[in-house]
């Protein structure tokens, strides 16, 4: 199953993230866009949030490892559930990234073969799936 890898950002493999700033901290990141040090406040703040990440990248592998998470993009379609379900496996999907359910897979399905969900990071899949899948959702 295709993977991205990890630290890609490509248009719609991003989730939209709020967050609050303080005036200084938002005057500070616009004076390094506008002396050309980054593109644009967006820029600055991955950038930022990737140099933390990568100083913490020890704990944060050996607590994925300890949790048996599968790190980046795992990617469900109707025929692994089918497979699964044909083959009597009960999944346990586990991901620090995006879990991805296709469009067609329908809510009986999943909830056939899916036991539990666990997703640090982006569960993307139909609202029927989700609902479905409601009470195994961690």
């Amino acid at each position: 199953m295709p993977r991205k890898a990890e630290g890609q950002d490509k248009a719609g493999e991003t989730e939209k993230v709020t967050l609050n700033l303080g005036y200084v901290d938002l005057g500070r990141i616009d004076l390094l866009v506008r002396e050309g040090f980054y593109s644009n406040r967006s820029d600055v703040i991955r950038t930022a949030i990737r140099r933390h990440l990568d100083a913490h990248e020890a704990a944060l592998r050996q607590s994925s490892e300890r949790l048996t998470l599968e790190l980046g993009l795992r990617h469900f379609s109707r025929a692994d559930l089918e497979e699964a379900r044909a083959a009597g496996r009960l999944l346990h999907v586990r991901v620090l990234g995006l879990a991805a359910f296709d469009d067609d897979i329908p809510p009986d399905l999943a909830r056939e073969t899916i036991g539990s969900i666990t997703v640090l990071g982006a569960l993307q899949a139909s609202a029927a799936v989700k609902a479905a899948l409601a009470d195994r959702i961690r």
